[in-house]
């Protein structure tokens, strides 16, 4: 007799779950809207989520941690052209697309030194749902995302003078595709 009452009370609770989830998704009461924040325990179900899910798939990345000089600068021109304007950099303030985002992309300068070089890759090649981060892995070569890893590993340590010496990376980028198209002719 008492098993049965615990398996109608656990029947109910299940159903009287999913009326709830239901109620919830189709009743619209959840403000998908970029400008709506949302309460700081959602935003900590939902970072905690994603970090957790990064940090378990990145275990199958096998990792570089060595990188050379030319790799971290080009790195430096992708990460000006594809990263900046929403994650911003030394001395570079996030564009119009990045200060629009919810959630906010991190200032990676403060972030990076929580996440390994595995699971920044992994970052780059899957990007994150929901989030505006973008995944590169379908336009772009592992070997060019561990250039990206291997700049934005620098960034914490980064002052805007160091970053300014990277060439002011996305003007070398274009300089550099006028001058090897000038060669195609």
């Amino acid at each position: 007799m008492r098993l049965s009452r615990i398996v109608t009370t656990t029947l109910v609770v299940i159903v009287v779950a999913i009326l709830g989830a239901a109620a919830f998704v189709f009743t619209g009461v959840y403000d998908v809207a970029a400008t709506h924040q949302d309460s700081a325990l959602i935003r900590w179900l939902l970072h905690t989520t994603m970090q957790r899910s990064v940090s378990q798939r990145a275990k199958h990345v096998e990792a570089r941690t060595q990188f050379t000089e030319e790799q971290t600068k080009e790195g430096a021109l992708d990460f000006s052209e594809m990263c900046v304007g929403c994650h911003g950099a030394a001395g570079e303030e996030r564009g119009e697309i990045g200060k629009g985002l919810n959630p906010s992309p991190p200032n990676l300068a403060e972030v990076v030194p929580n996440w390994s070089s595995a699971e920044i890759f992994w970052i780059l090649k899957n990007g994150i749902r929901m989030t505006g981060m973008p995944a590169f892995g379908p336009t772009h070569s592992d070997d060019r995302l561990w250039s990206i890893v291997a700049f934005v590993k620098q960034l914490p340590k980064m002052t805007v003078d160091d970053y300014k010496k990277m060439g002011h990376p996305s003007h070398e980028r274009e300089h550099q595709h006028e001058h090897n198209h000038d060669h195609q002719h």
